[in-house]
């Protein structure tokens, strides 16, 4: 009769032959200096990114307020906000500050919303480099969004609409609080129709459209089939929005800028297909004629709008459609190509000088006649971080006031986005996402591009950039 011992050997041995060692005891004593598993998983976890970065209620006090409801500025107000959420504001003599609160002392400066940018790519390298994209693995490109999304939020954009090349995961992300970004709405893909613009099919026969990762889909489309396919596809992939080019495009290589792609029955496909998933469509739109095409289907913002005319506009105001100008594109295009001789191919830089009087006139026959204006830059194309340029563009190149400008970068931007339940103004119960610039942009529009002026930006009660200190004041309470 074998022993017990004997017994638990061959059970032992019979597990491992399975293939399972349910039986098996693991000596686990020489391991008795590393932590428990527990504490590995703590340890592991991302820091929490977005969580409010301040206990208890905060307090701005002394600042100018902007609310970006188009109201007048306030003098001397105050702020407080307690988690994500803002508590109170208003003028300091009717807005008491806390117990304990933390306190920015801000007397010199403008609080003002955390500004909206409606048209960005930032999975996109600044500079349009063929040569190192075909250098670059798909998965190295979408890492490159990680600095992009923190260069955004430190520019003082709290939100984005991503118009397209960048995948749901980078939202996900910024929103898991795996890297610090702005608050993200996707396009994911952009579709064109062959020969589009974003058909990346190279004159030497490659297509570069072909290396994008697979949570985004191929965007080259025609017919109303393909189109309808190609939508769903792109929503699966947990797109916000849906991103359509009804003309041509100035770094596209087949194509003119005074072109129309995609028919009216096209894109009316795609914009039904959005809608019966509660989504919208946008049109990277820079021809008169893909630019009517495109308001009659039904889209909700036209990017770019270079040849507007009164047709156009009244169009656009009848339909209740908004213009997302992205006037600093065609410049940054420019400037980079004078800066790195070489880089670019002539017909980009080409187009790119074409365009520039047509779409300021454009810009400023739009805002002339009261088209709603949302802030877009196409950042991607520009450098990622200086978004806030485009709202000197926007008074420099049409009757905008400063004002006018702000309230295109937060309250109507946020109105486009479906948003403005919670952005874009300074309101009790809306999201805290603020900043704070040291001088008065009403009288200087451009100290918004200027990060050393930006003395506190916040999204969602987390500090994003923080260049002053705060107090903690501990008051007495009366017995």
């Amino acid at each position: 009769m074998s022993s017990d011992h004997e017994k638990h050997n061959k059970k032992k041995a019979k597990a491992a032959k399975n293939g399972h060692l349910a039986d098996t005891q693991i000596d686990l004593s020489g391991l008795s200096g590393f932590p428990d598993f527990a504490t590995l998983v703590a340890r592991s976890a991302p820091a929490p990114a977005n969580a409010p970065t301040w206990e208890g209620p905060v307090a701005l006090v002394g600042a100018r307020l902007i609310d970006g409801t188009g109201a007048d500025p306030i003098d001397d107000a105050t702020l407080i906000f307690e988690g994500d959420r803002i508590a109170a504001v208003g003028r300091g003599a009717d807005v008491p500050v806390p117990p304990s609160a933390t306190v920015f002392e801000a007397h010199g400066m403008t609080l003002m919303p955390g500004m909206i940018d409606c048209h960005v790519h930032l999975r996109g390298q600044w500079g349009y480099n063929i040569l190192r994209n075909l250098q670059t693995p798909p998965s190295l490109a979408t890492l490159y969004a990680v600095p992009n999304a923190a260069a955004t939020l430190k520019g003082g954009i709290t939100t984005v609409r991503d118009a397209g090349g960048t995948p749901a995961g980078v939202k996900i992300g910024i929103e898991r609080g795996l890297f610090p970004g702005p608050r993200m709405l996707v396009a994911v893909s952009f579709l064109s129709q062959t020969g589009g613009h974003g058909d990346s099919f190279m004159p030497c026969c490659i297509d570069l459209g072909h290396n994008l990762p697979p949570d985004i889909p191929y965007g080259v489309v025609d017919g109303i089939d393909a189109m309808r396919h190609a939508v769903r596809e792109i929503l699966r992939a947990g797109a916000d929005w849906v991103k359509l080019c009804a003309s041509g495009g100035v770094l596209s290589p087949a194509d003119s800028p005074e072109s129309a792609q995609f028919s009216v029955e096209e894109i009316a496909t795609a914009v039904y297909e959005a809608r019966a998933q509660g989504k919208r469509c946008m049109a990277h739109a820079q021809s008169n004629r893909g630019i009517k095409n495109a308001i009659e289907a039904g889209i909700a913002s036209i990017e770019h709008g270079i040849y507007l005319d009164d047709e156009a506009v009244e169009t656009m105001l009848k339909k209740d459609v908004y213009l997302v100008p992205t006037l600093v594109a065609p410049l940054d295009v420019v400037a980079l190509a004078e800066a790195n001789p070489g880089l670019l191919p002539d017909y980009a830089i080409n187009k790119a000088r074409h365009v520039i009087a047509d779409h300021q006139a454009s810009f400023r026959l739009a805002v002339e006649a009261g088209v709603k204006v949302a802030m877009g830059t196409d950042t991607g194309v520009g450098p990622h971080g200086g978004n806030a340029r485009e709202l000197g563009l926007m008074v420099r190149h049409s009757s905008m006031t400063p004002m006018q400008a702000i309230i295109a970068s937060t309250r109507t931007a946020a109105e486009l986005l479906h948003l403005n339940d919670r952005l874009g103004t300074l309101e009790v119960g809306k999201l805290a996402d603020l900043l704070l610039v040291s001088g008065d942009p009403l009288r200087d529009i451009d100290i918004l591009a200027d990060r050393e002026r930006l003395a506190l930006i916040v999204k969602g009660g987390a500090a994003a950039h923080q260049r002053i200190v705060a107090e903690t004041r501990v008051m007495a309470v009366g017995v």
